[in-house]
């Protein structure tokens, strides 16, 4: 029963996903708003909100592993499998912009995160955990990354062909669409939740675990998705954007509002992947500095680097 609710809970969080991007970049672009900016922000945040459903869920429930462990996960399967699918299907061209800033910001919050972590080696106590004061220093750099975009949308003048194309649903459609996604993002959250902590008991697996592996992969499958799409449409900057845009995403406001709500305690296995992360974000940037574009090789690079990250976290246990 725990598998059958699993399943539904992953439908309703990638439909909803579906229908929140749909409603909410419909928003955008009666808005007028640039395309990078679209994959930075709605896109992003939309295709995030199911790491945000189950984290928040999870810190509600004092599940702290999954929501830590989901972030986590979820930023590695990002940037390795989904940008490394991507660039195989359209070599990936990337915005100036988003070399000299989004990503240099995805790898400062990554950083962040590993020292907020590291309470045992850096201030000598008992145990590591992303306490509420953490939250807040997260949630006031995701603050800081709001008021950036928001910049960049006042200043934009760039009036690419997507954003006068014709919308063909008025706003109260796309406002209903964007509601009725959040509320099935919401359910799906609690499903996941729910039935992934009764799945990891079961099978004996830690929360870390089962956050890094089935949720993560779970609720990152709304990225997949849409970034596979815009890159088959060669919409690079969506696709480059929106993964970008949802690892900072995850990192400050969805583990903001986490550890906000309940004190998340660490486990010391997660440290591995914290700084992989860092690893993957810092190769990232190198790959898209090269000419300002992913190529093939180099997604096949990423690809088959997460194949081995996966063996990995499943033989650990």
């Amino acid at each position: 029963m725990a598998y059958l609710l699993l399943l539904i809970g992953f439908i309703l969080l990638i439909k909803g996903a579906d229908y929140f991007v749909e409603g909410a970049s419909g928003i955008a672009k009666l808005l007028r708003v640039p395309p990078i900016l679209i994959g930075l922000t709605i896109v992003a945040f939309g295709t995030s909100s199911p790491e945000a459903a189950v984290s928040i869920r999870a810190a509600v429930n004092g599940n702290n592993g999954i929501a830590l462990g989901n972030v986590v996960g979820s930023n590695v399967f990002n940037i390795s499998l989904i940008i490394g699918i991507t660039a195989m299907l359209n070599p990936l061209q990337v915005e100036r912009e988003t070399v000299r800033k989004e990503i240099p910001f995805t790898l400062l919050a990554s950083i962040l995160l590993l020292v907020l972590v590291s309470d045992t080696l850096l201030q000598g106590l008992a145990i590591n955990q992303i306490t509420m004061g953490d939250g807040l220093v997260l949630g006031c750099f995701f603050l800081i990354f709001m008021f950036y975009l928001l910049e960049v949308a006042l200043h934009s003048r760039e009036r690419d062909e997507e954003m006068t194309a014709f919308c063909p649903k008025t706003m109260g459609k796309n406002v209903l669409f964007t509601a009725g996604g959040l509320a099935a993002i919401i359910s799906g959250g609690e499903l996941v939740v729910r039935s992934s902590t009764t799945i990891a008991k079961t099978l004996g697996m830690s929360e870390t675990m089962i956050g890094l592996t089935i949720v993560a992969v779970g609720t990152s499958l709304p990225e997949l998705i849409t970034s596979v799409t815009a890159a088959v449409k060669k919409q690079s900057e969506i696709a480059v954007g929106n993964i970008v845009g949802s690892n900072i995403f995850n990192i400050l406001f969805v583990l903001g509002i986490s550890s906000a709500i309940h004190p998340i305690r660490v486990d010391p296995k997660i440290f591995f992947d914290i700084r992989l992360m860092i690893l993957y974000t810092a190769i990232l940037l190198i790959f898209s500095r090269t000419h300002h574009k992913i190529s093939r090789k180099e997604g096949f690079v990423l690809l088959l680097s997460y194949l081995f990250y996966a063996v990995h976290v499943i033989l650990r246990g």
